[in-house]
This record gives C-alpha cells, sequence and structure tokens, in this order.
C-alpha cells in the first residue's frame, strides 16, 4: 500500500468544537486489530469516573469498558494495577491513557492482550527518558503555577484547576471535579519508565489545542515522534471531559471499529 493510501483524515464537526490542523489531518492511518475490550487509566488530580462520558458512549454499542483506579502513591503500584485490569481482559485490548497514566501505558502497553494504546493529552516519554527534562524544551504550561503541596502530596489549586486543568469544562462538572479530585504523591513528576510499548505497539494521540496542563506542542511532538494516528482538538487539558464523542470515536479507530 502506498503511502498515500496510508493516510488516513480524522475529521468531527465544527459545531461540535473540533479543530484539525494540517498536522492532524494528515494523521498517520495504522490497521487496527479488532477488539471489543477498552481499558482506561486516569492522570493525576483526577480518578476513574473522569472517563464516564466516554465510557457511556462505548458501553452501549458492546464495548467491555474498565476504568482502573490509581492510588497516586507510587508509579509501581499504579503500573501493577493496570496489569492487573489487562489480565482480567478476554482478549485485544485497547488500553487508554491520559495525562500522567501516559507513563503507565508505556510502561504496561507491552502486556500481551494489549493491541493498541490511545494517548489523550498523555505524556509518552522513551524508556528511561526523563520527562521533566522532555518538557522542558517547551513552553511551560500554566497548571503547575497552581500545585499546592503538603506532606509530600499535590493537588491543584481551585483556581488553577478551573482555568488550567478543567477549561472548556462545563463549569458545574469542572467544580464536581475539583471536589472529587485525588491527591497524588509529589515522587510521581521524577519517575522513568523502563519500557516504551508505544515503539512496538500500535498508537493514537489526541492533542489538546487549548491544553495548559501539558503544552500542545509537546503533545504534537510525542505524537509524531511514535508515528501514532491524531487528531488534534479544540478542547483543554480535559478532551476526555469536553469531548467525549471525538475520543470515543478515536477509540473506536483503534479498536478497529470504525474506519
Amino acid at each position: 500500500m502506498s503511502e498515500t493510501m496510508n493516510r488516513r483524515t480524522f475529521s468531527s464537526v465544527l459545531a461540535a468544537g473540533v479543530a484539525t490542523s494540517a498536522f492532524g489531518a494528515r494523521a498517520e492511518a495504522q490497521a487496527a486489530v479488532s477488539a471489543r475490550n477498552v481499558v482506561f487509566v486516569h492522570g493525576l488530580y483526577a480518578d476513574g469516573s473522569c472517563w464516564s462520558e466516554v465510557i457511556d458512549r462505548l458501553r452501549p454499542i458492546g464495548i467491555r469498558t474498565t476504568s482502573v483506579q490509581n492510588a497516586l502513591r507510587t508509579f509501581a503500584d499504579d503500573v501493577a494495577s493496570a496489569r492487573r485490569a489487562l489480565d482480567a481482559q478476554d482478549g485485544p485490548t485497547v488500553l487508554v491513557a491520559h495525562s500522567y497514566s501516559g507513563m503507565i501505558a508505556s510502561q504496561v502497553g507491552v502486556h500481551p492482550n494489549v493491541s493498541a494504546i490511545v494517548y489523550v493529552a498523555a505524556r509518552a516519554p522513551d524508556a528511561g527518558e526523563d520527562y521533566a527534562t522532555l518538557a522542558a524544551r517547551f513552553p511551560t504550561a500554566p497548571a503547575g503555577a497552581g500545585l499546592i503541596v503538603t506532606d509530600g502530596f499535590a493537588v491543584l489549586g481551585e483556581t488553577a484547576f478551573l482555568n488550567d486543568f478543567a477549561n472548556g469544562v462545563d463549569p458545574a462538572k469542572a467544580h464536581l471535579l475539583y471536589a472529587v479530585q485525588a491527591s497524588n504523591a509529589t515522587s510521581l513528576t521524577n519517575v522513568r519508565t523502563t519500557a516504551a510499548a508505544w515503539r512496538s505497539k500500535r498508537t493514537w494521540y489526541a492533542v489538546s489545542l487549548q491544553d495548559r496542563t501539558i503544552n500542545p506542542q509537546l503533545e504534537r511532538y510525542m505524537a509524531a515522534r511514535m508515528k501514532a494516528t491524531t487528531i488534534e482538538l479544540d478542547s483543554g487539558h480535559l478532551s476526555l471531559v469536553s469531548h467525549p464523542q471525538e475520543i470515543a470515536n478515536l477509540i473506536l479507530s483503534a479498536a478497529g471499529q470504525r474506519s
């Protein structure tokens, strides 16, 4: 198949708030293995319920969904939780990661049940790579300035959470997410993966163009480096909440359920 025929355009109705740039419009198409299972892993300042809007769009069409609850205390424990969820799947599984959990997916995504990985505004360092050093190559996103640290655990203050982490989310929903945010060990910002599953598994990536937690240019860089099938959404960091249909569609593409 030629390179031209090997590329696929992802787009959405403009009224839905999706903006696809020339970079996103010429996303690298990949032949997806048919999968009926999806395992979600969440990032910092959140819990497994943040995927509920996406799950609500997948479950009614026969997709088996599992959302892992990360303890956010040690990277090893979070990886172990994701691995247990993958062990419980009965066949090919799409692993979906947001933000910090992109590192979990990169570490555990070598699991034999994983047929594809979907990164949603997610970290994707190479094996052994210092993510902080990688991120420092791009302008600093403002959310980090709102961290409140107590006894080695961090949360986002209300202003930073609403304006920089949940920007673009319905205000009532954003306040609810703020109320249930999970604290995380500050040591999680310094961990390194020993694997980069995106080097051996098919990958998809959703870039958030209005992201104020991870620089969108950094997201583009990571997506391009892994040669991911990529879409760009006119959303903040929580596109899984503000643009759940677009994220569900991307997951279905990774699962071989739509072209």
